[in-house]
């Protein structure tokens, strides 16, 4: 073993002890359900910002977006620019007013819940629809950061792809299973520092060391630079108005993203989610653009180009990681330096596998469980069956993401429709539209999930999927297809009782007490 490679070990060693004690250190803190999954609603703006946004872009930021615009140029920069307008728009309109309609619906501590008391759903009809789709998009989506995670052990270490997916699982679960809630956006906010040093860092650095005029270099790896760095091309053709539309349509799926809406339920105060939309929308400003810059300096300073796509050899997705092996690992004074940048990808992919692992248990046994099977069950059962569920559901997303050659980008495309659509035009409906009711909100649902999965999986077309015939990305077709079913379904049945509208007025007024 190199010295480089025990350099990098001692870094990932250390950085992964750090995960650790967090989860040991906030499990002292964690005495029942409510601290587990929501940390008592005692989130401070920072961590709460941090923790958000970290948990959302996952292994997608430092690998996914750089590897598709190394490969096809800036014009997949639509993507990032999709999603800066969601994350103002979710913190903005959204963080607010959900979090004051969660203490009024009976200070719900989960979005099925939260669905649940918003529509005073007695039959809990909500609840169940609501945690069985979250149950399956967060198996695929938390299967994209394990993956992501086995990746980057294959790529840096050599190590087998399938021994390298275990041991990040089993390092998520140990501190996602001590410490719950606190512990997920605790590690997140150190994990999306992290992420940003090193976003900002190593394509700089790499910049400098490119030999020769930037322009000539990147035109020497088989690029149009013009072209390449237009938002008006996408690869090898002018950018469609499809395609346009579908990378943007990515911002609609933030306020449908339980994972990251269940931060503004726990933001301890309302003057702390103004703090938390400035942290999180310049967090994510930031990021974004230093996401480009990766994709572009990479393509000059890794030339010739990355194209591999079988196990073991690099691929457009592993353009970071190749980065900083080329600067900080080939120098060994400062590979363990390096180490520490990877771990910022490792941070990504861990930050957001344990928010959906914490999701999913929730699901299970505060909703499912006690909402729906038992519902006189005591704190420490559904405690012990959450943790439980926590593991159950990590070894299912190992076995989806147990192909080597699956694409990170893919499984989060699919993932993030799919919730997007499920739940993003229901949550603006309920707070912004009393009229809706139980009906237009289970219509809604079903229709968001079942016209991603149609569009996404069924070959209809030919022997193709409708997305891949049409090149249109499901959640914008799903987002308006919930929309619309929300608003007919909720006309054309009985109006909601008058306790709701009650319950809604008082949201409205609601002061939050000094």
């Amino acid at each position: 073993m190199s010295s480089s490679t025990i350099a990098i070990i001692l870094a990932f060693v250390f950085y992964l002890a750090m995960m650790v004690f967090v989860g040991l250190y906030t499990g002292k803190k964690t005495k029942g359900s409510a601290d587990y999954f929501l940390g008592g609603r005692q989130l401070s703006g920072p961590v709460a910002a941090l923790s958000a946004q970290a948990s959302d872009m996952s292994g997608w930021l430092l690998m996914g977006l750089p590897g598709s615009m190394y490969a096809l140029g800036t014009g997949q920069a639509w993507i990032a620019i999709g999603l800066l307008i969601g994350t103002i728009i979710n913190w903005v309109v959204i963080a607010k007013p959900l979090r004051r309609y969660t203490i009024v619906a009976n200070n719900s501590m989960t979005l099925p819940e939260y669905l649940t008391n918003r529509f005073h759903d007695k039959k809990n009809i909500l609840k169940g629809i609501s945690s069985v789709v979250i149950m399956v998009f967060f198996l695929v989506y938390t299967a994209s950061a394990l993956a992501a995670g086995g990746k980057l052990f294959n790529s840096v270490l050599g190590w087998d792809y399938h021994m390298a997916l275990l041991i990040g699982a089993v390092v998520i679960l140990t501190y996602t299973l001590m410490g719950g809630f606190l512990a997920v956006c605790t590690t997140d906010f150190i994990q999306g520092s992290l992420m940003l040093v090193g976003l900002i860092a190593v394509p700089l650095i790499a910049y400098f060391m490119i030999e020769g005029d930037f322009s000539a270099v990147l035109a020497s790896t088989g690029v149009d630079s013009a072209h390449y760095m237009s938002l008006m091309y996408n690869g090898d053709h002018p950018i469609t108005a499809v395609e346009i539309i579908s990378n943007l349509a990515w911002g609609l799926g933030y306020c449908g993203m339980p994972h990251i809406i269940i931060r503004f339920f726990a933001i301890r105060s309302e003057s702390e989610v103004k703090k938390s939309a400035g942290i999180a929308i310049v967090w994510d400003i930031i990021a974004s653009a230093m996401a480009l810059i990766v994709a572009l300096v990479g393509r000059a300073f890794l030339a010739p180009v990355i194209l591999g796509v079988t196990e073991g050899a690099a691929s457009t997705e592993s353009v970071f990681i190749e980065m900083i092996k080329k600067v900080f690992i080939e120098n060994l004074p400062l590979a363990f330096i390096g180490g520490l940048f990877l771990c910022g990808i490792l941070a990504a992919i861990m930050s957001t596998a344990d928010s959906q692992l914490l999701m999913c248990s929730s699901s299970m046994s505060q909703d499912i469980y006690k909402g729906l099977i038992r519902k006189d069950a005591d704190d420490k059962t559904v405690l012990n069956l959450g943790r439980i569920t926590t593991i159950v559901i990590a070894a299912i997303a190992i076995i989806i993401a147990w192909n080597p050659n699956s694409s990170v980008m893919t499984l989060v495309s699919d993932a993030w429709a799919g919730l997007g659509a499920s739940f993003g035009p229901l949550v603006v409906m309920s707070l912004f539209w009393k009229r809706t009711n139980l009906q237009g909100a289970v219509a809604g649902i079903i229709s968001g999930a079942v016209t991603v999965i149609v569009w996404d999986y069924l070959p209809v077309v030919g022997g193709s999927t409708i997305g891949v015939a049409t090149g249109l990305y499901s959640l914008f077709v799903g987002f308006i297809v919930s929309i619309v079913c929300i608003f007919v379904v909720s006309l054309a049945t009985k109006e909601p009782d008058a306790s709701v509208y009650a319950e809604f007025e008082a949201y409205k007024n609601y002061k939050e007490e000094a």
